[in-house]
């Protein structure tokens, strides 16, 4: 059976104060673009999120599980579910179906007692970082993040590293979309969610 490539570039940064996750919007397929405003960074809970690279339906799947998981946590013990703990929970799905996994590289971020960013491969692995990148345009982006990035950054210096590093991989990767950034913003508050747009 013949396979299509298709690719994306996602990012996350922990900043002082919470995380900044970004992605670009371009789905592919192959030799087409499909659309160019797909939403690649899916709420858990108010304040977790995850990036979507690699099939789409087994994140999606994978987001619903994660949800009714929280949901559940939050209704037995009256409190929410931690970034860490969610994370551990992801790995442990991910790794428990190895051997029919699940395509997926997801970077999942969060606020609930301190900001937390950590990157799961489709086998379960678990690294909790600093900023890392996911993606067909990875290699680009983390180059991007490798040079600039610095401790205790501000929300708003960690949006500004994270939509260079994502526009960097759209420039150079041909399955990266470079015309317009989602950016998700998770800090004690919740999260919040904009679109950065280019002309070119």
């Amino acid at each position: 059976m013949e396979t299509k490539k298709t690719g994306t570039t996602t990012v996350g940064i922990k900043a002082k104060d919470g995380v900044v996750l970004a992605a670009d919007t371009q789905a592919s397929l192959d030799h087409m673009v499909e659309t160019l405003n797909i939403r690649k960074i899916i709420p858990i809970t108010d304040r977790i999120a995850i990036t979507t690279a690699g099939s789409v339906g087994d994140v999606q799947a994978l987001a619903r599980m994660l949800e009714a998981e929280a949901r559940y946590y939050q209704f037995t013990w009256g409190r929410p579910m931690s970034t860490k703990a969610m994370a551990n929970l992801l790995s442990n799905i991910l790794n428990e179906n190895k051997w029919f996994p699940y395509l997926v590289q997801i970077i999942l971020g969060g606020y609930v007692e301190e900001p937390t960013l950590a990157n799961l491969d489709p086998l379960g692995g678990l690294i909790f970082d600093d900023y890392t990148a996911t993606g067909s345009g990875s290699p680009f982006a983390i180059a991007v993040l490798e040079d600039s990035y610095k401790k205790d950054m501000s929300i708003e210096e960690a949006k500004e590293l994270a939509v260079r590093a994502v526009r960097t991989a759209g420039k150079r990767d041909v399955y990266t979309g470079s015309r317009k950034v989602q950016v998700v913003v998770i800090t004690k508050d919740g999260i919040t969610e904009e679109f950065v747009e280019f002309k070119d």
